[in-house]
Formats: C-alpha cells, sequence, structure tokens
C-alpha cells in the first residue's frame, strides 16, 4: 500500500483552514413557552421528592426489617431495602440537577481563550462574580419549589448513612472474639470433627478426591445464642492436591494429611466468603474483589486486594478415618483490625 499523500486532496503548504465558529443557537421550547418551563420544573420537583421519598423508605426499611448477630433472617431485606432506597435517592438527586441544567438554566454556548492558570485580581473578582452570575441564572431564588424540593432531597440524603451507622454505635465491638473460633475444640473436650455446610454430616478423608473443594463447618456445633456468630468465624474450605506440590514449611508439615487442606473461607480483605476454586492452578479466589490465594503455598495471595493468607486450620485423621481440627487457626481470621498485631 503506498504511504504518498493524495496531492489532489491534500491543501496547499501553508494554507489555514478558517474557523467554522459556533453554530447558530437553538432555543428550547421553555425558552420560548413559559407552561413548557413549568411543565419542567414540576418534573425537576418529582425526582427531587422521589429522592426524598427513596431515603425515608431506606430508613424505615432499615427498622422495620432489623438484624443482629442472633437473628440474619431479615438480612436479605434489610441490604435491598437500603440498597433501593440509598440508589434511588441518589439517582433522583442527580437526574434532577441535570435535568434542571438542560431545560431551565441558560444554555447559551460560551467560548474563552485559554489564560494563565492564576489571573489577575481583577480576573479572579470577574470569576467570583460569574459565579454569582451563575447561582442567579439557575433561578433557584425565584423558584421556591425548586428551592424547597432541593434541599429537602440534600438534607435527607445523607440519613441513608448515617442512621445505619448511628444503629450500630451500641453494637459489639469486641474484636478479641475474632482470636478463637469453635475448632479450639468441642464442648465435652474431645476433638472438633470437621462436617460438611450445611448438612452437618461428618467427612472422612477417604471422601476427598483431588480436585474437589467442600464447605467445612465445625461438627456438632450447638444452634444456641451466638450460633451464627461463631459458625461465621469458624467456616472453611478443604481441598485435596498432589502432596508433592504442596509448599510446607517445617512447623506445617504436620497440618495437612495426605494433601488435604483446610483455610478459612473468610477473605483477608473485607471478610467476603471465598468460594471459587480453579483446579488447574490450585488458586481460590474471592468473589467480591477477587482476591487469588494459591493453596499450594499456604493460602499466600497472588492476586488482589488482600494483603494476608488464609489462615490455616491444622487436621488430621482419628483411627476411622474423620478428619478433625487439631487445634484453632494459629492466627485471628478475617480482615485486619487495629488490635490485630497487639
Amino acid at each position: 500500500m503506498s504511504t504518498q499523500p493524495n496531492k489532489e486532496l491534500s491543501a496547499p503548504e501553508g494554507t489555514q483552514f478558517e474557523n467554522p465558529g459556533i453554530a447558530p443557537h437553538r432555543p428550547r421550547l421553555g425558552d420560548e413557552d413559559a407552561k413548557a418551563a413549568k411543565r419542567s420544573e414540576r418534573q425537576v420537583a418529582v425526582l427531587f421528592t422521589i429522592s426524598i421519598l427513596a431515603t425515608i423508605g431506606a430508613i424505615v426499611g432499615y427498622a422495620v426489617y432489623p438484624v443482629s448477630a442472633t437473628d440474619a433472617s431479615n438480612l436479605r431485606m434489610n441490604t435491598l431495602v437500603l440498597g433501593l432506597g440509598l440508589g434511588l435517592g441518589m439517582l433522583g438527586i442527580g437526574v434532577a440537577a441535570v435535568h434542571w441544567a438542560k431545560t431551565l438554566m441558560n444554555d447559551h454556548e460560551k467560548v474563552e481563550e485559554r489564560h494563565a492558570q492564576r489571573g489577575d485580581d481583577a480576573t479572579r473578582e470577574r470569576a467570583v462574580e460569574m459565579l454569582r452570575e451563575g447561582a442567579a441564572d439557575s433561578g433557584i431564588a425565584r423558584r421556591p419549589l425548586l428551592k424547597g424540593a432541593l434541599g429537602g432531597a440534600l438534607a435527607l440524603a445523607p440519613l441513608s448513612f448515617l442512621v445505619p451507622l448511628v444503629g450500630n454505635l451500641g453494637a459489639d465491638w469486641n474484636v478479641s472474639k475474632f482470636r478463637h473460633t469453635a475448632w479450639a475444640g468441642a464442648p465435652d473436650g474431645g476433638p472438633r470433627y470437621l462436617a460438611t455446610d450445611p448438612t452437618n454430616r461428618r467427612l472422612k478423608a477417604s471422601e476427598i478426591t483431588r480436585g474437589s473443594m467442600f464447605h467445612i463447618m465445625p461438627w456438632g456445633l450447638p444452634e444456641e445464642e451466638h450460633y451464627l456468630e461463631e459458625k461465621a468465624k469458624a467456616v472453611v474450605i478443604l481441598m485435596r492436591v498432589d502432596p508433592s506440590i504442596l509448599k510446607e514449611p517445617e512447623d506445617r508439615k504436620e497440618w495437612s494429611y495426605d494433601g488435604i487442606v483446610a483455610y478459612s473461607k473468610v477473605c483477608t480483605h473485607v471478610g467476603c466468603p471465598v468460594a471459587l476454586y480453579e483446579q488447574q492452578t490450585h488458586h481460590v479466589l474471592c468473589p467480591c474483589h477477587q482476591s487469588t490465594f494459591d493453596i499450594t503455598d499456604q493460602a499466600k495471595v497472588v492476586f488482589g486486594p488482600a494483603k494476608r493468607p488464609l489462615p490455616q486450620l491444622p487436621i488430621a485423621v482419628d483411627d476411622e478415618g474423620y478428619l478433625y481440627a487439631q487445634h484453632d487457626f494459629n492466627e485471628p481470621v478475617g480482615p485486619s483490625y487495629w488490635e490485630r498485631e497487639r
């Protein structure tokens, strides 16, 4: 293919194109029809009202569907109502602001030449004056309906964040509970066996095939007051790989059994459940932010925002072939917190 320019189509050297300028201004319907402008004003007010109602709905939903450490039955509806209220509240303000600007504010095209970043005092005074002109041009002073709707929407919007925050101020913030889980031992003093979640069936090592992944909970965990809290801390993922590819330091060689390894299911980033397993790479992934851990190398982080490996659960097999935990995790599970390193 030839790369030579086409002399018939190219402009003579030194020729400059004439500046076409700005296209003629096309007035909007609201610029020429007062009724249309009033209709746009009502539409903007309705959008702000939707934002207000959505925020109120989020607050009401938070109260109607409470969630606690002992009762998570309302968690789905609580999250749904808060999410919808927060989303519609912010969306209403954003769409209303755009519609206001496009239908009611000045839309004349303007061209300004580039100048130094820091102008002289006269220019800065002019800038302040222009801001005042812009505020006046928005018409907020002569449109009390929009002023009230905007003020109400902006005043209520932060409540979607603040009400749940204030509601959790009385929560239990004793983070030392993360240092110990139900794997420390059964109430009768015996070993804590590994069981399938949620069927609570004990597992034998012979059932774990290479390439498989099991979601594990402590067997026989009593369903008492803090059942959900204890289960959430103790959830584990169990996998089996070729023992020859495991990279285990000397002090951890007894923590696995014939290629079977167990790690905390709680991501060390923000606590999401690690649940995706790549059989070919032997990586487990967190679906929330794609933190990736290598189970053949002590669940070290190979990708993503997580900063620490998943804590490993030391396991062993009894005389009948059932898997059990030798002892608790050697470090707190879950994401980092202020007192963790103390």
